[in-house]
């Protein structure tokens, strides 16, 4: 009994002394709990502020910069308006947030001599291309590097007068005297305004992409490459295109494009005649430009392609964007062998298993392929696979395309083009392009 009573009097002092224990740890516990201060968002760093503003969009930015007046200065350093797009739609016409004209006038005001890097993105209607034709002609003070003028649908810009566009682009291509980057596709820019974008930017111009832009003739393109030392990508329409443009480009030491891109669009199906450019011309720009990435986009229909892959032309980045035919594929190649990428919509399903292969016979740097509404073979599409191996880093095919035969079914084929491609691969559900 005492050593039961003993025993019992050990285990109530050593309850006690836990419970004793239990309770100073949750004070200790509570005082750090408590003794941790509040973040102080309002001292903040600066620089941690700016790369938090410069992921928001613009109307939170805006909304932010209201919280306090630490973050209201960080609003306004010039940091942050380096880099800006000026969305510009009309609510009637289209579901597009725009840039609120409130802001609009805060931003000339106040920041228009920091902005570097500056795009304009307009709907179809008139409204918005004069809009930013305004703007244009009130970045008097500005230093831009790269301006983008881009319609989302068109008639745009196309639908101004030619004296009011040229008058406000004008005002940036005096004043900017450091632009790097242009992109004017769709305008009615001319040769004397580029002439004036020559005068003034002619020692820091490396990009030059005006596509569909009917007042621009090959003198003007000309006029560019002459002056432009530095020019190192160029995307023009085909029409502007020539043998004469070409020679021009290869007789110029100081020309060394890196990029010539060309749309070849039909403006009027069935009625838009395309000219040939001469196989001694190709052969003079790439003896000049040996590196040079010649990439095409080919918005045409069957019977326009006539004039085109007659011989062999150094394109080695090629796009058809509507149904080409079994025949200009076959074409393709035979006279492409420079092609490193391939990109097929459509072409009307009829299967392209000879014309596949072809292409892997002969176009040796080809690394990127995609098919869309297309149709294949299992069968010549791993003999495809496996005679391109591993150097096909992109494909991306659809699995409509794909026709199971008594070789391989669909449940087959990823696992044969994994093993020659040397790693996991499967069809795509939808085009990655």
């Amino acid at each position: 009994m005492k050593r039961g009573r003993k025993t019992n009097e050990a285990n109530s002092s050593s309850s006690e002394e836990t419970a004793e224990e239990e309770s100073k740890r949750r004070k200790v516990t509570d005082e750090k709990t408590i003794s941790v201060p509040h973040p102080d968002w309002a001292n903040l760093l600066q620089d941690i502020i700016l790369q938090v503003f410069q992921y928001l969009p613009l109307l939170d930015r805006a909304h932010a910069s209201q919280v306090c007046r630490s973050w209201n200065q960080v609003f306004h350093m010039p940091d942050l308006w380096r880099c800006f797009e000026f969305e510009l739609n009309q609510p009637a016409t289209s579901y597009l947030r725009a840039t609120h004209p409130e802001l609009i006038k805060q931003i000339i005001k106040r920041h228009s001599n920091h902005l570097q890097y500056v795009s304009f993105k307009v709907d179809s209607s008139k409204e918005s291309a004069e809009a930013a034709c305004d703007i244009l002609s009130q970045l008097v003070n500005c230093s831009l590097k790269t301006l983008g003028l881009i319609s989302t649908a068109r008639p745009s810009f196309m639908d101004l007068p030619k004296s009011h566009f040229i008058s406000a682009l004008t005002v940036v291509f005096v004043n900017s005297k450091s632009l790097s980057s242009l992109k004017i596709d769709d305008t009615p820019v001319d040769d004397p305004s580029l002439k004036v974008l020559v005068a003034n930017n002619s020692d820091t111009l490396k990009l030059l992409k005006m596509s569909s832009c009917p007042h621009v003739s090959p003198a003007g393109i000309l006029c560019v490459a002459d002056q432009c030392h530095g020019l190192r990508e160029l995307a023009l329409n085909y029409h502007l295109l020539s043998d004469e443009l070409l020679l021009a480009l290869s007789s110029e030491k100081h020309v060394r494009l890196e990029h010539l891109r060309i749309d070849v669009v039909s403006e009027n199906p069935g009625q838009t005649q395309f000219h040939t450019i001469q196989k001694s011309s190709w052969d003079a720009f790439i003896k000049h430009s040996p590196k040079v990435n010649l990439v095409m986009y080919f918005f045409l229909y069957e019977e326009e392609f006539d004039p085109f892959f007659r011989y062999e032309i150094p394109v080695t980045h090629l796009y058809f964007g509507r149904s080409v035919s079994k025949d200009v594929l076959g074409r393709v190649g035979m006279t492409c062998p420079r092609l490193v990428e391939l990109v097929v919509c459509a072409n009307g399903l009829r299967p392209l298993d000879e014309e596949l292969i072809r292409i892997a016979e002969r176009c040796k740097y080809l690394s990127a392929v995609g098919l869309g509404e297309c149709e294949v073979s299992c069968s010549a599409f791993v003999e495809f696979v496996k005679m391109c191996g591993g150097r096909l880093s992109q494909l991306s095919i659809m699995e409509e395309v794909l026709i199971p035969d008594q070789k391989y079914s669909l449940e087959q084929i990823h696992w044969e083009v994994s093993k020659h491609l040397g790693r996991v691969w499967f069809p795509d559900m939808m085009p990655t392009w």
